[in-house]
């Protein structure tokens, strides 16, 4: 399952089209965005992560396309802007259904025209950007509810990238645990070889909300409760001693 995505990856990063990158949290949206951009022409260039869901509605356009000094009340001095700060680089928007539909509009003018207007500005400056788009939302259902205007839908997601939730992957499961592993083994003094075959099998069937993300943090919560050597079952989360498997795994 994985490769495909990979191979879609490669592709993407070959080229200049958006590419709108669709998963459930967790999944790894912004890996692949960075992924894509460093595997790019643009690789020596900026990478700009937005997160549109941690910026105010009423501040949107100036975060994404800057103001001038006096354009509203606390402008107090000219701002570039994200678009132009990723300028011959790539600019990811994290979570574009968050974005106002307003700002949605101004955005497809950019991606149409490659020119940005700052907020209290008149002319437009021309800007050279690849635009990486995520959502937790599949497009039709994200423009149905009203979230992501269908224009810019298809705009920006000249490129999809399907990102797989972790429970569809199961067999990606002895891997990850394998590099989370030998990633934490560096951080902590406290050293575990490996996961003992019976917490591998809870791992593997536990459904995974939260998916690679939570794995991490699962993995991560074993050397910080102190385990070592190998990882039992009884070193695992408190989620994990309701399932009906771990009292015959411990």
């Amino acid at each position: 399952t994985m490769q495909r995505v990979f191979a879609r990856m490669h592709a993407a990063a070959a080229h200049e089209s958006s590419v709108l990158i669709v998963g459930e949290t967790g999944t790894g949206k912004e890996l692949v965005a960075r992924a894509i951009h460093y595997n790019s022409p643009r690789a020596q260039h900026p990478f700009v992560p937005v997160n549109c869901a941690a910026i105010p509605r009423e501040l949107f356009e100036s975060e994404l396309f800057g103001h001038r000094k006096g354009a509203f009340t606390g402008a107090s001095r000219d701002t570039l802007g994200l678009v132009r700060a990723a300028d011959k680089g790539t600019l990811f928007l994290d979570e574009i259904i968050e974005m106002p539909p307003e700002t949605q509009v101004r955005l497809l003018r950019v991606l149409q025209e490659r020119r940005v207007r700052p907020v209290g500005e008149v002319e437009e400056s021309p800007v050279d950007v690849r635009f990486l788009a995520a959502t937790s939302l599949p497009g039709e259902r994200a423009i149905a509810e009203g979230r992501l205007r269908q224009d810019l839908f298809y705009r920006i997601g000249v490129i999809t990238i399907q990102l797989p939730p972790l429970r569809e992957r199961a067999e990606d499961i002895p891997f990850l645990v394998q590099h989370f592993i030998e990633g934490f083994n560096r951080v902590f003094p406290n050293k575990v070889e490996s996961v003992d075959p019976r917490a591998l099998d809870l791992l593997t069937a536990y459904p995974w909300p939260g998916n690679v993300r939570e794995l991490s943090n699962v993995i991560e919560s074993i050397f910080a409760m102190g385990a070592h050597g190998r990882a039992l079952p009884e070193d695992l989360p408190e989620q994990f001693r309701a399932h009906r498997r771990f009292a015959a795994a411990a």
